[in-house]
């Protein structure tokens, strides 16, 4: 699946989706490096796309940026809450509490 979205990115098919979803698959597939790329530029062509806001966050934490991901998910949260999309804010204040706490652990 990769293989194939990357085939498109570099055929010059470019958008906050085809993004999103190549940094999902990397990071499922254990590679939080290349997703944060991906997701990073996602973001930045669509600001308001909370769930790659969500995703990066999680990439970010998976590299133990604690920091970047607390980063994320508060940007991501406000994103959300500005979008109405209510679950996912929620969804990135329990992974941002999280985030926290762990911050607050290496204090």
């Amino acid at each position: 699946m990769i293989s194939k979205l990357e085939a498109l990115l570099a055929g010059g098919q470019d958008n906050a989706v085809l993004r999103y979803t190549l940094g999902s698959h990397y990071l499922k597939n254990g590679d939080a490096q290349q997703a944060v790329g991906h997701l990073r530029e996602a973001i930045r062509l669509d600001p308001a796309y909370s769930a790659a806001w969500k995703t990066y966050g999680k990439s970010l934490a998976a590299l133990n940026d604690l920091e970047g991901a607390r980063d994320a998910y508060t940007q991501g949260i406000q994103a959300a809450g500005e979008k109405g999309d209510i679950q996912a804010a929620r969804e990135m204040q329990v992974f941002l509490r999280r985030v926290q706490k762990q911050l607050a652990g290496e204090s």
